[in-house]
């Protein structure tokens, strides 16, 4: 009787474990979302917003006592986070399994590739456990003691978020400028340290774009002061040190609400530049850096719609320009005769080819390309005149310039990687065409490329033009149509999604799943036509061939509608509101992440950060034109009644650039309209801005969670 008893007991307390768990899945399930209040708001075009308060100003978000209405939207966001939490309770396990793998995959100490500037050696080293980098320099050679720039875990302590930026040395070594951010607004006060005492030398200078720019004489330094209500770049501010930054002198202000402004010094240390850019236009002054306290010249006169980025060698600066040439071409202008019509081409404009920038050495030229989707690296002998490519052998892949500070040398440093290649740097040696691997990003427990397969595939758009996606998955998956796939994409600004290696990417990898980005028009990978193509009056072209590459993974049986996903962020995160509007049935779930959704609201709203910079992007809603077409497609105004797929919308309360109420409104309107039971979950990060949180790995429990939610979405519990 005794076994048949314990049988019993045991078969009992099954029951009620299953009893409580089923009861607990009830509960997650059943709980309510939270309702935001709707508060009707007439806007323009007769529109109503019933969210619009839950706008708050950056004096109401960081006042130390909430107003009524501050305090009820950081109620309702929090409520969000609640209910997230909630819902994804269950699978908390799986996130800190994700998270433990990618984590244990990283290279605890480790240390980057040196490299030389002005008799130094520059590196920077991380140390076991710690989630900020240590900032080092060796005089004259690798073995001489170690010298401690910065070690930015002491910094951070205290600060839920902390960003260091801008690391600039004076010309005579002995001062070193950076900038900090500790509240993810993205205004940073510069600090100055005499690396001679370790000591700080000057009060902080507030509300600047981060970076500085050393003149020669090692006691005047440029930086960039923002517009306190815009946060645009807007003046270009010199200053000495050891002085107050109040008795600070403006040598620019850039008076167009369109452009942003900053500064910078040649690779010959010669001159320093002031640059000003618009979506269309480029502008620049130069001053000789061995004399800060003369006057900025004019480059050439600013001219709407040239586009062009200078550099100086010599006697004379190379010019990479868009004039009458939509790919681009390098040209050659005297220093002493810089305007335009003194300009004259050294390599010509090619349609199949996008000339990005190029890399000057003494012997060697160096062009960054692009073409079929992928970069490029040209190498031209400036004696001779021959040239030759690097090869890499596979089919999708990113090559890029890397620190390349030594004008004497036959060596160029560059960095590989691609979807199964971790990022590499290698020294090319351009007159023996030799090349030495110098470092590969390290995966922890052992990685092997060949367990892995990437592909360049083709989709057909809608209206006949091929758009490209790069895919990766583990070897031996079957197209059966039933692998779980997710599909990235961005498509705007001219920004290309070059593929890159991912150690978090793995956790996915190793799970089944397919992993695809989306080459769709508004990026520039297949040359600059493919940026006009996917803008302003053709940003529809962005969303289509999303559309159309989901719908090809389908079509070549990668995956099916019931096991595929779709993530973007920002840019990207429009695309994903797009998407999910025209095509909802196509996804099982989507990930946007700080997503502009609110695009006409926000482009009319020129006090917020970043939208007159962008009227040639999406259009200026004052032309009654521009507005009706953004209209169609704004995420935001053209949610509807009909099912939508699971959804997990991220934010961050002090984003400067997508501001955290646009995700907000989103959510709170597709809970009021949509019509399925799928899951919509709003994720607020309380302390960080549009680009998460800072620190080394406390990064990847927001992306644990994220794939825990697409996985368990799958059917993948482990």
């Amino acid at each position: 009787m005794k076994p048949i008893y314990a049988f019993l007991c045991i078969a009992f307390l099954i029951i009620c474990l299953s009893a409580c768990n089923s009861e607990k899945q009830n509960t997650a399930d059943d709980i309510a979302p939270p309702v935001a209040e709707k508060a009707p708001t007439e806007l323009t075009g007769n529109r109503i917003d019933n969210y619009y308060w839950m706008k708050l100003s950056d004096e109401q978000k960081n006042a130390e006592q909430k107003d009524e209405q501050t305090q009820k939207v950081i109620n309702y966001l929090n409520a969000e986070n609640d209910y997230l939490k909630t819902k994804l309770q269950h699978t908390e396990v799986l996130q800190k399994k994700i998270y433990d793998e990618i984590v244990s995959r990283i290279k605890q100490t480790d240390e980057s590739v040196p490299y030389k500037d002005n008799g130094y050696w520059y590196y920077t080293r991380y140390e076991q456990g710690q989630e900020y980098p240590i900032y080092c320099r060796k005089k004259a050679t690798l073995e001489a003691p170690e010298e401690i720039l910065l070690n930015v875990n002491e910094m951070a302590k205290g600060h839920d978020y902390y960003s260091i930026v801008g690391l600039r040395v004076s010309e005579d070594n002995n001062f070193l400028a950076y900038a900090e951010d500790s509240v993810s607004r993205r205004r940073y006060t510069i600090y100055v340290k005499d690396l001679r005492t370790g000591n700080l030398v000057e009060e902080p200078v507030p509300n600047t774009e981060g970076g500085v720019t050393w003149a020669n004489d090692n006691k005047t330094y440029f930086y960039t002061r923002k517009d306190s209500a815009t946060l645009r770049s807007r003046w270009i501010i010199k200053h000495k040190v050891g002085t107050s930054y109040k008795n600070d002198l403006i040598v620019s202000e850039e008076a167009d609400e369109t452009f942003y402004t900053g500064i910078y010094k040649t690779k010959s240390n010669k001159y320093l530049v002031i640059w000003a850019g618009s979506t269309l236009t480029n502008h620049y002054q130069i001053l000789d850096a061995n004399t800060p306290d003369g006057k900025f010249k004019e480059f050439s006169p600013r001219e709407r719609g040239l586009e062009y980025s200078i550099d100086h060698y010599g006697d004379k600066f190379y010019v990479v320009t868009n004039l009458d040439a939509q790919n681009f071409r390098l040209m050659e202008t005297p220093a002493s005769k810089t305007e335009k019509s003194n300009w004259k081409e050294k390599i010509a404009h090619r349609q199949d080819t996008l000339l990005q920038g190029i890399e000057i050495f003494k012997d060697y030229l160096v062009l960054s390309e692009r073409a079929n989707a992928n970069t490029l690296m040209r190498i031209i002998d400036q004696k001779s005149g021959k040239k030759h490519y690097l090869d890499f052998g596979e089919p999708a892949y990113t090559i890029y310039p890397s620190i390349n500070l030594d004008f004497e040398t036959d060596l160029l440093r560059y960095g590989y990687t691609s979807l199964t290649t971790p990022n590499s740097t290698y020294d090319y040696n351009m007159k023996t065409r030799e090349r030495t691997l110098l470092k590969q990003t390290e995966v922890v427990g052992g990685y092997n490329s060949s367990d892995y397969i990437t592909e360049r595939q083709w989709a057909t758009a809608d209206d006949g033009t091929l758009v490209p996606l790069s895919i990766v998955y583990k070897k031996g998956m079957q197209k059966d149509g039933n692998n779980p796939t997710l599909l990235y994409g961005y498509g705007s600004y001219g920004a290309s999604m070059d593929p890159t290696f991912s150690i978090t990417r793995l956790s996915l990898l190793d799970r089944g799943f397919v992993y695809a980005i989306a080459h769709i028009r508004g990026g520039q990978e297949m040359g600059r036509q493919w940026y006009e193509d996917g803008k302003m009056f053709k940003k529809k072209n962005t969303f289509t061939d999303f559309i159309d590459c989901a719908e090809y993974l389908i079509e070549e049986k990668y995956t099916q509608p019931e096991k595929l996903f779709a993530s973007g962020g920002s840019a990207g995160g429009l695309l994903m509101g797009a998407v999910v509007n025209m095509r909802p049935d196509l996804f099982k779930g989507v990930i946007a992440k700080v997503p502009f959704v609110d695009v006409v609201t926000t482009m009319e709203d020129e006090s917020i950060p970043l939208t007159t910079g962008e009227f040639d992007e999406w259009g200026n809603p004052k032309n009654p034109e521009s507005y009706m077409y953004m209209l169609e497609y704004s995420p935001y105004d053209q949610v509807k009644p009909q099912n939508y797929p699971n959804m997990l919308v991220t934010t961050g309360f002090h984003d400067s650039q997508v501001q955290y109420w646009e995700p907000a409104k989103w959510v709170a309107k597709l809970r009021e309209l949509k019509t399925d039971n799928n899951t919509l979950l709003l994720r607020t990060n309380m302390e960080t801005g549009h680009g998460g949180t800072t620190g080394r790995f406390k990064v990847y429990e927001e992306i644990a969670q994220e794939y825990a939610f697409i996985l368990d979405l799958a059917g993948v519990q482990e």
